[in-house]
């Protein structure tokens, strides 16, 4: 894929930071929307339905640059859609953006904080999907899709202190699904391939534990 290999050169460049650990908690708010571009459902695909708002939360950890994390989202258009929960692990890399120059008067030789920054990142997992308001814990009787999907991610965004900041982002999945309630995983009459993409605002608290 294109954007692995942009994240393996910029890797490489050594611009990119990374903590050793750290853990976030992002708000979500934006739209969305996608559809079914294979297979014997494509036509019936969770992303046909799951399209206009969408809001929710993610929460992550990342030792270096290995990223793992959960992320939950609803869709609504006036009513609920449908709710998409998945658990991602990947590759997530982040440029800061301004700052970077000496603080007047300084002893020390510290420099001035990045303004903002830019993130590019690539993970997979697996994810669930369900047309009705999910009630935790989620159970398999809930859920009316599920699938294993790729997610390659930009985000760019405003430091607003040390730890939180404010941004957009904007992730495209593409994923191979099944559906729950219309036989086993092994009939291939109940699978489809879908692509989505959303452009959400997120706020974003960013804690460095290491």
């Amino acid at each position: 894929m294109k954007l692995a290999s942009v994240v393996l050169v910029l890797a490489m460049t050594g611009t990119a930071s990374a903590d050793v650990l750290s853990i976030r908690a992002e708000a979500h708010g934006g739209g969305a929307g996608g559809v079914g571009i294979a297979g014997e459902r494509k036509d019936a695909a969770f992303q046909n339905n799951a399209r206009g708002g969408a809001y929710g939360a993610l929460v992550g950890a990342e030792i270096l640059f290995i990223d793992a994390w959960v992320q939950h989202h609803q869709y609504n258009d006036g009513e609920l859609l449908g709710t998409w929960t998945q658990f991602m692990t990947g590759v997530d890399l982040e440029f800061p953006v301004g700052g970077g120059e000496p603080i007047p008067g300084a002893k020390d030789g510290a420099k001035s904080k990045a303004k903002g920054y830019i993130e590019l990142g690539l993970g997979v997992g697996f994810g669930v999907g369900t047309d009705r308001q999910v009630d935790p814990p989620l159970d398999n009787s809930e859920v009316n899709d599920k699938g294993f999907l790729v997610e390659g991610r930009f985000g760019a965004g405003a430091n607003l202190g040390s730890a939180l900041s404010i941004g957009v982002s904007l992730p495209v999945t593409a994923g191979y699904y099944f559906m729950s309630d219309t036989g086993t995983a092994n009939n291939t009459g109940t699978h489809y391939q879908a692509i989505e993409a959303a452009l959400l605002v997120n706020l974003r608290l960013k804690i460095k534990v290491k």
